[in-house]
């Protein structure tokens, strides 16, 4: 196995991590950011109000984007359990 298919290995998973958070930060944040415009436009200052909106939003991206997110990461671990000859050897 040569230094550039390792670092080619871990160029992927880096890929394949920075997906699957944006997929759940993105959301999150854009939500965080309404519920701040909104707190500032009446002057509620409450934590609850801002984090219990992105914990809901967060987890129903996760329903649906689940089992993508899912097939994202299989795929990615079958393609290295199919290359682990050709790595070796």
């Amino acid at each position: 196995m040569t230094p550039e298919i390792v670092i080619q290995i871990g160029q992927q998973a880096l890929y394949n991590l920075t997906i699957l958070l944006l997929v759940l930060l993105v959301p999150a944040l854009i939500t965080g950011v309404l519920i701040s415009m909104f707190q500032a436009a009446t002057q509620i200052n409450e934590m609850t109000l801002s984090f219990i909106p992105k914990l809901l939003i967060t987890l129903l991206v996760l329903v649906v984007g689940g089992p993508w997110m899912l097939s994202l990461i299989t795929e990615y671990t079958l393609k290295l359990f199919e290359n682990i000859p050709s790595l070796i050897g």
